[in-house]
């Protein structure tokens, strides 16, 4: 039998029963549309947490502070300040030393390794009348791209007495001595001007040293929503000096260590493997690789939970397919008889009634994949709706997440499920119709 024939033949017989097999495919078509509604209900849950994170940028990132080394761990160091850590002993502290620096470089893996530090002094901003607060960053880098920032204005690349600032800076500035019922004032373009900072240093007296320094601003960055919207960017060096100035000594790296460092990999791949060697120097790493992993290990948990409900109403639906199909074997026994007298083998028998079981289960996979890609828009449109609704009332304009996604994979997965059940589902009652035996069928009434 030619397989166009078969297919033909299929059709034929499904068509002579419409009512029937349409109420059954009715079930899977329910059944499907669960599995693809919930499924794309964790996937869009999955999308909206991954995309909402705050400063995911570079996956390839891995952002190490000075840490606290368990007791096996054996790399306990001595050493006074540093950056890092609140609270604990300051004598078991880990610094990030420039030999620790080499060791972390001679990781497997690692592409880069940038050094950064933070004003430890207090400082003064202001532009002509208006004051600021902020936070100085000085990087042992000449060009801000290579920790792939971008400029939205101006260039990235740093020098003496140039600072690049983050994309939310110029909100940090305020008038001090506002008029009586003045309005807000605009954040001001930030480009090109000279912003002094004047440092301030307390005395050992009491008496408060300040010393100024003029900053010109030769770039602002894209916005990134991380923590680069609020940093001003300048020269290690030159940070160093504002330091040591407020400490009144010079800084020693090996006995003080590094605030922290940005250690870049080759491959976001290589990023978990090389956060843990860094922790195994009793070092802290934060990667967002690792994070969006435990989370999408999460919804991935939760999108099996779901597509697990949804296969309950696709088993309801297999329990009315195997009972349509033992119906329709019943009904057609002299059928298959006949069919048997005239040649039809075991195998031509069981290859046709599973077709028409499979067949239902298409029809209503198809039926399904459609009716949940539409629930799913349609939850979409109220989601939005509602969501937007609700930060129109609470004074905010952003946009609203979507609640669904359907994953492009999951139509063409939920149809072949759905006509694998109906297969399935058809084969205990078409081993009965192959196994009749002809002349039985023949005198079946």
């Amino acid at each position: 039998m030619r397989f166009s024939d078969l297919v033909e033949l299929i059709v034929a017989n499904l068509s002579r029963r419409k009512g029937r097999v349409l109420l059954t495919a009715i079930g899977v078509v329910i059944g499907t549309a669960a599995v693809v509604t919930l499924v794309s209900l964790g996937a869009g849950l999955q999308k909206n947490a991954t995309e909402s994170l705050w400063g995911i940028s570079d996956l390839s990132n891995i952002t190490v502070y000075p840490g606290y080394p368990s007791e096996t761990s054996g790399m306990i160091r001595g050493g006074g300040g540093g950056g890092g850590g609140g609270g604990g002993d300051m004598q078991n502290l880990v610094l990030i030393t420039p030999s620790v620096i080499d060791q972390i470089k001679a990781i497997p893996g690692v592409k880069r390794v940038i050094i950064q530090d933070y004003a430890s002094i207090g400082t003064e901003i202001s532009l002509k009348k208006l004051s600021a607060w902020g936070s100085f960053q000085g990087v042992d880098i000449s060009d801000l791209a290579d920790m792939n920032l971008e400029a939205a204005q101006g260039t990235t690349e740093l020098g003496k007495g140039k600072l690049v600032v983050g994309a939310y800076v110029n909100r940090n500035f305020y008038d001090p001595n506002p008029k009586p019922n003045a309005e807000p004032i605009d954040p001001p373009d930030l480009l090109g001007q000279v912003l002094k900072v004047t440092l301030v240093k307390w005395n050992q007296d009491g008496t408060v040293t300040r010393r100024s320094y003029n900053m010109e601003v030769v770039g602002v960055l894209k916005e990134s929503k991380g923590e680069s919207d609020y940093n001003m960017y300048m020269t290690l060096d030159e940070l160093t000096h504002w330091n040591e100035w407020g400490l009144g000594k010079k800084i020693n790296r090996e006995k003080d260590g590094y605030g922290q460092i940005l250690v870049k990999a080759e491959s976001p791949k290589e990023v978990v493997a090389i956060s843990e060697q860094i922790i195994n120097l009793g070092l802290q790493a934060y990667t967002p690789q690792s994070m969006v992993q435990g989370i999408n290990s999460f919804f991935t948990i939760m999108q099996i939970i779901f597509g697990g409900v949804g296969a309950i109403a696709l088993l309801v639906a297999a329990i009315g397919i195997a009972n349509t199909m033992t119906m329709s074997i019943l009904e057609r026994t002299r059928e298959i008889g006949i069919m048997k007298a005239i040649g039809a083998t075991n195998n031509n028998i069981l290859t046709i009634f599973l077709g028409e079981a499979a067949g239902i289960g298409f029809v209503g996979g198809l039926g399904g994949a459609a009716l949940g890609w539409i629930i799913s828009a349609v939850i979409n449109v109220f989601a939005s709706s509602y969501l937007a609704s609700q930060a129109s009332s609470n004074g905010y304009m952003s946009s609203a997440p979507i609640a669904t996604s359907t994953p492009f994979w999951l139509p063409v997965f939920s149809i072949v499920f759905a006509t694998l059940v109906g297969l399935l589902s058809g084969l205990y009652p078409s081993l009965n119709a192959a196994t009749l035996v002809p002349v039985d069928a023949l005198k079946y009434e």
